[in-house]
């Protein structure tokens, strides 16, 4: 029994701490905050004809700008990497910002994704071009639009309009937002990061019930 309980401590217990620490540490913290309070959608509208507004959901935020065409593939990656799993939570919205004169291809992309998924939870809204550049510079973040207003980057805006991230990503130190052109960067960084911030929700969801009992 000594031989075998020696040997678990010299083997099992050194790989138990490997893949509790190689994890990550956002699996057991909250995601951090980058920027507090960013802008709110004034009187926007979807393309559905429902407002759109930040406080009170957990928002998957995107800029496609004036050449949606070119992000379809954007689209399709994030539809089947994070819409998928996870667009049943209650309080999860998806919601692209995109400049006037894109919606007869919206409603194309549309139809597009219903046939992958229900995608009742993605909001299609347009904004002027002030507006979206107002919207992107209140996320203070080191990234930019390009051109046609766009990026392939999405950001999650937490329920009190807080723009959350990492803050000691091993690869860029600060992540602000994540590359929806990189299959990986989707599978190893934001499913890891969107899973937290819907753990943390349901945590304090879980406290308050039991107040109220």
């Amino acid at each position: 029994m000594k031989k075998y309980l020696v040997l678990g401590v010299l083997f099992i217990l050194p790989i138990t701490a490997y893949l509790f620490f190689s994890s990550g540490v956002n699996h057991f913290a909250q995601l951090p905050v980058l920027t507090p309070e960013i802008n709110e959608f004034s009187n926007t509208i979807s393309i559905d004809g429902e407002p759109v507004r930040f406080d009170g959901k957990i928002t998957i935020l995107g800029f496609f700008g004036s050449d949606i065409k070119s992000k379809y593939g954007n689209v399709f990656n994030l539809t089947h990497k994070i819409y998928k799993p996870y667009h049943e939570f209650e309080d999860l919205q998806f919601v692209t910002v995109l400049q006037k004169g894109n919606e007869p291809l919206v409603e194309e992309l549309s139809v597009e994704l219903n046939k992958l998924t229900n995608a009742e939870k993605w909001k299609f809204v347009y904004a002027e071009a002030t507006e979206i550049q107002s919207l992107f510079s209140s996320l203070e973040t080191d990234l930019e639009l390009d051109e046609n207003l766009g990026l392939p980057h999405v950001f999650i805006i937490d329920k009190s309009r807080n723009l959350r991230g990492r803050d000691d990503d091993k690869d860029v130190g600060v992540l602000f937002g994540y590359d929806t052109s990189s299959v990986a960067e989707l599978n190893n960084k934001m499913n890891d990061d969107v899973k937290v911030i819907l753990a943390e929700y349901r945590m304090a969801l879980k406290k308050y019930n039991k107040r109220q009992i």
